[in-house]
């Protein structure tokens, strides 16, 4: 199985782009940010324990992210690949994720890195709102013209952690703990890093073409 991680800061657009290179690849993806909302949303200690976290702009602690994580991968034996969005975030969790499929003969493959400025990430994320029932995200422009979810008829809310203040804390924690991720994985010659800014068919594309070289 080939596994791929998506590498980025909040708001640049990995969830995006993992939907749809994973449907045009034919592989499964796998989001830390889905995950986590499914165990928020049942209620359960887990959803109120990640909640609590999420809330004040800090990353869930590795033990609880990488359990969930290698126990949804170990549901998706079957598939031809896994795309992995939002996770790893920090070292500790990329070590444990290679230690995992080393023991399936298996590795990370390859690393797309989405960069996107930092102001660009704090417009996008303070812009955005989300879909109660698909998580689709729309624009504050786009709740303005109607407050109801195109795809399903969802409301449309802005994520507690979406504020501006809540954003740029956010920004200072994944500069802090998840952007040394850029270095390991260059080491291990498996990164590439992708222009993320434009228009969502361009950057698929380059993607799609990063991958093709691998």
């Amino acid at each position: 199985m080939y596994n791929i991680v998506f590498l980025g800061a909040p708001g640049a657009g990995k969830g995006t782009q993992a939907a749809v290179v994973a449907e045009k690849m034919g592989m499964a993806h796998v989001a830390t940010g889905d995950l986590f909302r499914k165990h928020i949303a049942s209620g359960d200690e887990l959803g109120r324990e990640v909640k609590s976290y999420l809330d004040k702009g800090q990353l869930v602690p590795d033990e609880v992210t990488v359990a969930m994580v290698l126990n949804r991968i170990g549901q998706l034996s079957a598939v031809k690949g896994v795309i992995l969005d939002g996770f790893p975030r920090t070292l500790a969790q990329a070590e444990a994720l290679d230690k995992a499929l080393k023991k399936t003969g298996e590795k990370v493959g390859r690393v797309i890195y989405f960069a996107v400025p930092e102001t660009e990430l704090v417009k996008r994320l303070s812009d955005r709102w989300i879909c109660r029932g698909c998580q689709a995200p729309y624009t504050a422009a786009d709740r303005s013209a109607s407050e109801k979810c195109r795809k399903c008829g969802g409301e449309l809310y802005q994520r507690t952690d979406d504020t501006p203040e809540t954003v740029q804390k956010r920004l200072t924690v994944y500069f802090k703990e998840t952007a040394p991720l850029i270095e390991y994985y260059r080491k291990a010659r498996s990164l590439v890093e992708v222009n993320g800014t434009g228009e969502v068919e361009a950057i698929t594309g380059r993607v799609v073409a990063a991958l093709k070289k691998a």
